[in-house]
């Protein structure tokens, strides 16, 4: 058993005593470790790619459109501002002397006879926003020849052919439904349009609700007060721009 154990030593000696065995190992060692560094420079590249996350700009794929990069370490956000979602609103419109000058006398109509236009509210049920924003439309703000000469608000007409002398005036003689009715005051125009509107013609109306200031002003070009066919759109108009509405709930 000794001597097989000492012919093995004697034969491992034999081998690494030799120059080519010796090369080999050499070659083999350099072979390992060329191996081991290129994997240690690969992870460590990996890892370095993974500690600083990407800075630039990312694109929306959807839009198209470029967003805001992910903050960086510290809490800091990317230098682009987000998109922003929501369109500024226009600048404020200038109005003209003339534009001015008709709502300053809007609003001295609106101040002389709100009082008016709520009582009759109260009395028969007709918006006060309906009432004050007829009287604008149909007097030019009360500048108006029927308004300023014949107390004449609303437009009334006087289709009876026995009249007493004075209940009316013609602006033409063509034909009698060119005559208007003339009123002591402006009083008396206001009642004489509550009356109109409470009769049978413009009934359906008190079916809308006192505040629904839109239904009335519809309703009454559908019962053909006014030919004009953008009547109620001037109603609606003025009611909103002088904010009339806020008359309706006293």
């Amino acid at each position: 058993m000794r001597q097989r154990i000492n012919q093995g030593l004697m034969q491992v000696k034999y081998f690494f005593g030799k120059t080519w065995f010796k090369i080999g190992l050499l070659v083999l060692f350099a072979v390992v470790l060329h191996r081991k560094d290129v994997s240690f420079q690969f992870n460590f590249n990996t890892g370095a790619a993974k500690a600083s996350p990407t800075a630039t700009p990312l694109e929306n794929t959807a839009s198209g459109q470029l967003v805001s990069a992910p903050p960086k370490p510290g809490g800091q956000a990317s230098s682009l501002s987000p998109i922003p979602t929501s369109i500024p609103a226009p600048p404020l419109k200038k109005r003209t002397p003339e534009e001015l000058a008709k709502l300053k006398r809007q609003q001295k109509y609106v101040e002389r006879f709100a009082s008016v236009a709520i009582s009759e509210m109260k009395k028969y049920g007709i918006p006060a926003s309906i009432t004050l924003a007829q009287g604008i439309v149909e007097t030019n703000a009360g500048s108006s020849t029927l308004a300023t000469k014949h107390n004449n608000h609303f437009g009334m007409k006087c289709f009876s052919k026995k009249c007493k002398k004075g209940h009316c005036t013609n602006f033409s003689d063509d034909s009698h439904k060119d005559f208007f009715v003339r009123y002591e005051s402006a009083w008396f125009s206001f009642r004489a349009h509550s009356e109109l509107l409470s009769g049978k013609r413009y009934r359906p109306l008190h079916e809308f609700s006192i505040k629904d200031y839109k239904s009335w002003a519809k309703g009454l070009k559908k019962a053909g007060y006014a030919t004009d066919p953008s009547y109620a759109d001037k109603l609606i108009k003025t009611i909103e721009e002088l904010e009339l509405y806020k008359y309706d709930a006293e």
